[in-house]
This record gives C-alpha cells, structure tokens and sequence, in this order.
C-alpha cells in the first residue's frame, strides 16, 4: 500500500493561530494540512494535546473551530467586532471541555487533558483563541501581507509590526516576488 504523503504543519508560538494554520493559502489555492482524522491527532500530539484518536465527525467539528477563530481573528485585525456566529461556536468549544492549566516544575504553564478525547483538545484551542482576541495578550491581531495567504497571525514582535505570519515561508516568498519583479522591470529598461 502506498505511504500517502501529506502537507507538512505550519508550527507557530501560538497555539489558536497555529491550529487556523490547518488551512493555508486561503486566497490562492488552499493548503488543507489536516484532510484527514489521524492527521488531527498528529497535529494535536506536536502541540502536546495526545488524544487517542479522531473521528471523521470530530474533524469536521474542529475545522469549524478553526474557521471560527479565523474569522474572529480577521475581524479583530481588521478592527471590526468579530462575527457573533464564530464568537458563539468559540465560546461552545471552551467549555464543552474539560483541561486545565498546570504550573509546571520549570514555571511554566501546561495545559492538562481532562481525558484523551478531542473535545478536551478543542476546548484548549478554543480558550487560547479567547485569550489572544480579547487582547488578553500582550500582541495584536494581524493579517499577513501575502495576497494569496492573508492568514490571521498574533504579532508579539516588538513593535507588533510583524508583516507575514511566517517569514520563512510568505515572507520570502513575497520578497522573492518582489526580487524578481524588480528584476524584470530593471532589464526591460536597459533593453
């Protein structure tokens, strides 16, 4: 049976964001870096949320999380009030779990699985994504300057003046764009 490859994760410092990073390329031609159910328990494990598994259901249940919380987030970027409608499923995904937040040996906070289900993991998400749009957060909400891409990112940069979500992967691209463009206008005028 062929090993079937798939998209690799955007990994960010923040969680929500991170988890609207599932889907990239939002412009252009979409990116779905979760297509399927064990892909959801991977990206969970990589952010320290273990779950034992994903049902088909439970997928199509976190993607309208992360729709949500894209469109929360947009809106808040682009200083409107976020949609009630995405307010209002944010707002079921965190208390229809059960986690908490430990202090860990280091002085850390960790979050804690009140059990291995993917609800628990959702409502973590969820409440990560309260805390950054109600600017609970030292940062703001931003968009990235990419047309194609145009994903909600939280900006803690000094400053918050941050212009791409990743600058390895948007930012380059469009700095490249923009090498080559320049290029290409500097040769047509010595032509």
């Amino acid at each position: 049976m062929p090993v079937k490859h798939f998209p690799e994760f955007r990994l960010g410092k923040v969680l929500a964001t991170s988890f609207t990073a599932t889907l990239t390329e939002r412009c252009g031609e979409p990116v779905e870096r979760i297509p399927v159910p064990h892909r959801l328990v991977d990206w969970l494990a990589v952010n320290g949320l273990v779950v034992d598994s994903c049902s088909e259901s439970q997928l199509v249940h976190a993607r309208e999380l992360r729709e949500s919380i894209h469109a929360a987030a947009t809106a808040v970027a682009n200083r409107t009030l976020p949609p009630p409608s995405a307010v209002q499923v944010i707002n079921d995904f965190s208390t229809g779990g059960l986690a908490s937040v430990i202090l860990t040996s280091e002085g850390s906070q960790e979050w804690r699985l009140g059990s291995t289900s993917v609800e628990d993991a959702l409502s973590v998400i969820a409440a990560d994504a309260i805390n950054i749009i109600s600017g609970e957060r030292e940062g703001k909400m931003a968009l990235c300057a990419s047309p194609t891409c145009r994903a909600a990112f939280f900006d803690a940069s000094r400053g918050a003046t941050r212009r791409w979500c990743e600058m390895n992967t948007c930012g380059n691209r469009e700095k490249k764009a923009r090498f080559l463009a320049n290029k290409r206008q500097n040769s047509n005028l010595a032509s």
